[in-house]
């Protein structure tokens, strides 16, 4: 790799043992990926923050590292294991919450602004469209490559770390125009409407094409929280990390001459195949984080009702505040329902607590059978709400 003189200093250790071991990290990725030079980032988003992710072995690491680290950039968290400042009301233990805490005053001592969330576009890190980041969350990066248009690739939590600290990232992959072209034109013959639409139509796409950038024809139209949910859905059983919607997401990429066909059968077989109970003891909304509009939806179908089964409606703290002086958190919980802020159903220490959940992400229903071995009820939001006050 060509590094300037700066980046030469940063890995000879002029900046301190920090930047010099991130400037490592980097480097030896740059090179595992025939990365030409470096490319400054104007924000990172670091994922691996849940003390039931990261455990004792990543609260050594972080230690470590943040001896002597700053970042260098606007710099966002995703989702902690708990809310926290109420996690108690989550049912989470005290131990557990001492050391998620440090995590966090860890993150913070060295700058990062602890948002914990996976919808940093939502609460004010809003790079523009063409800007290179380097952020971590699945969801994330796919949303910001392909609604926003950044630039970035998939990071995993400690070279995310590693460009927060330099402000740089090795400049490869969806960093570079040519990889961003579509190899793959999907043409939609099905009607795609709600929610679970979007998350079916992102598994179905994800499991055909697996990390393939795709050109998707077909969407009539697609609100911000369908494009994350269909984004997070893709991510996740694919593992892309950038799609084009033609007439509603911004980049530009030349039409594949290869074509695949979804069909409204597919869609059906889908939906039949996705949920295996009928009945469940969890409800858990907002995966990826539940914007502002998704909570007042939530809060006008929960007004003047009780719910009957846990319900937690995972967002952002900034998100949160927000519908507290709108009056929503109020209705919401009136009902009886829960907000995990800060935190949600993927991260959070769940497992054996409950026994079948129902949801409208596609991606939490992954994660509800392959991490915590719930049973899933996969329904629209509006159904989903209604199975939590009958």
């Amino acid at each position: 790799m060509i590094l300037n003189k700066e980046e030469k200093d940063m890995l000879n250790g002029k900046y301190g043992y920090a930047v010099q071991k991130s400037m490592e990290i980097l480097v030896a990725i740059g090179e595992i990926y025939e990365a030409k030079r470096m490319v400054p980032i104007v924000s990172a988003q670091i994922a691996g923050v849940s003390y039931d992710n990261l455990g004792d072995a990543g609260i050594e690491f972080l230690e470590e590292i943040s001896k002597d680290a700053k970042v260098r950039v606007i710099t966002t968290l995703n989702p902690a294991g708990m809310d926290l400042e109420d996690w108690k009301k989550l049912g989470i233990s005290d131990d557990f919450a001492e050391k998620q805490l440090k995590i966090i005053k860890i993150f913070s001592n060295i700058g990062v602004i602890p948002t914990c969330t996976c919808t940093p576009y939502f609460v004010g890190n809003t790079s523009h469209f063409g800007q290179h980041v380097a952020w971590s969350e699945s969801s994330a990066v796919i949303y910001g490559n392909s609604v926003i248009g950044l630039y970035t690739n998939r990071e995993g939590g400690p070279s995310a770390l590693a460009a927060a600290i330099t402000g740089r990232t090795p400049y490869y992959g969806y960093h570079l125009d040519e990889n961003r072209q579509a190899k793959v034109k999907i043409i939609v013959e099905a009607d795609i409407k709600n929610d679970v639409d979007f998350g079916i139509l992102g598994k179905i796409i994800g499991q055909k094409i697996k990390d393939k950038v795709c050109y998707i024809t077909g969407i009539k139209e697609a609100s911000v929280d369908k494009l994350k949910i269909f984004g997070a859905s893709l991510a996740t059983y694919g593992g892309a990390s950038l799609f084009h919607i033609e007439g509603i997401t911004p980049n530009k990429t030349d039409i594949p001459k290869d074509e695949i066909v979804v069909s409204q059968d597919e869609i059906f077989r889908e939906k039949e195949l996705m949920s295996d109970v009928g009945d469940v003891d969890f409800i858990s909304l907002g995966c990826p984080h539940a914007s502002l509009e998704e909570v007042a939806t939530i809060a006008s179908l929960l007004k003047n009702k009780k719910v009957k089964k846990e319900l937690w409606i995972c967002t952002s703290r900034s998100v949160y505040e927000i519908s507290k002086r709108a009056g929503y958190v109020r209705a919401i919980e009136d009902s009886g329902a829960k907000f995990a802020v800060d935190s949600c159903m993927v991260v959070a220490p769940i497992k054996g607590r409950f026994k079948a959940m129902a949801t409208n992400s596609a991606k939490a229903a992954y994660y509800a059978k392959s991490k915590n071995n719930f049973k899933v009820l996969y329904k629209p939001l509006e159904e989903c709400i209604k199975l939590a006050i009958e």
